[in-house]
């Protein structure tokens, strides 16, 4: 049995995530904004606590871990969840609002992880699982920002596997396409507040018609793709990363098919650029 402390559990892949640590006999530190609206079957089992978290509260983040450890001893296993996305063309963002999706998206990432860290070395032990996107490995139009984000999280989740590596300590990202979650509702996804008619018919603005009539008819089904993350999570050793869904796949396919395309014609000048030392 193992102690799981999940972000943003009260609904999407954290409150399934959650579920799926639960059947499986595990105990949950179900992490939420509003503690209160964790579903009733969380809230009624013996083996979850619900706490009160925002990720960008550094108060919070104390209390909530420490809460964590006086009633379950030891997280285990930490699933950084909680986030948002944003539409808009870069041109459009405000430093606010990109600095309100980092502060939540990657710092209270950061911040939550650094809390964990030292009761997980002391352990011996443990296991990180970043939720990050596909839009991590892949920038497109509409979504800049959001991508930042989540590029940042599959960066700062490969160096950590390295650095943790000694302790015994495992991390994975979690890379998922889109989930019929809520999202795409107004209470996950935010669009920038200063829109320039210039970018309408263009990529940047097609996304946010898209994001419009997508909602809640998204291919990927939450349950099973919280079940594979707990089923991957429960392995002895962890995949750096966790691609999931079939969207997912065929993105990041293109991705590795123009990674090849950019490098090909360049190799050699790119490799003549080192200096000669038979000169």
């Amino acid at each position: 049995m193992s102690t799981w402390f999940i972000t943003g559990a009260s609904r999407g892949l954290g409150l399934e995530i959650a579920r799926a640590a639960v059947a499986g006999g595990h105990t949950v530190v179900a992490a939420a904004r509003n503690p209160d609206a964790l579903p009733e079957d969380l809230q009624r089992s013996g083996r979850v606590l619900g706490v009160r978290l925002d990720v960008t509260r550094g108060e919070e983040i104390t209390h909530a871990v420490e809460a964590a450890a006086g009633r379950f001893g030891t997280i285990d296993i930490l699933v950084n969840n909680a986030g948002r996305g944003l539409l808009g063309a870069l041109e459009e963002i405000t430093d606010a609002e990109a600095r309100a999706l980092f502060d939540l998206n990657v710092f209270g990432l950061i911040n939550l992880t650094r809390a964990v860290l030292p009761g997980m070395r002391a352990a011996g032990h443990g296991k990180i699982v970043n939720i990050g996107s596909r839009s991590g490995f892949e920038g497109e139009p509409g979504v800049s920002m959001y991508a930042a984000t989540k590029f940042a999280v599959a960066g700062i989740s490969e160096a950590l596997a390295a650095e943790l590596e000694p302790f015994g300590i495992q991390c994975m990202v979690v890379e998922p396409g889109v989930f019929r979650t809520d999202f795409l509702d107004a209470s996950s996804l935010s669009t920038a507040a200063h829109r320039i008619d210039a970018y309408d018919g263009t990529p940047a603005h097609i996304t946010l018609d898209w994001a419009g009539t997508a909602n809640h008819t998204q291919l990927g089904d939450p349950v099973k793709g919280a079940a594979l993350i707990y089923e991957v999570t429960r392995q002895d050793k962890l995949p750096g990363h966790l691609y999931l869904g079939p969207d997912t796949l065929d993105r990041l396919q293109a991705k590795l098919d123009r990674i090849e395309q950019d490098a090909a014609p360049w190799r050699d000048k790119s490799a003549a650029t080192a200096y000669d030392d038979a000169a």
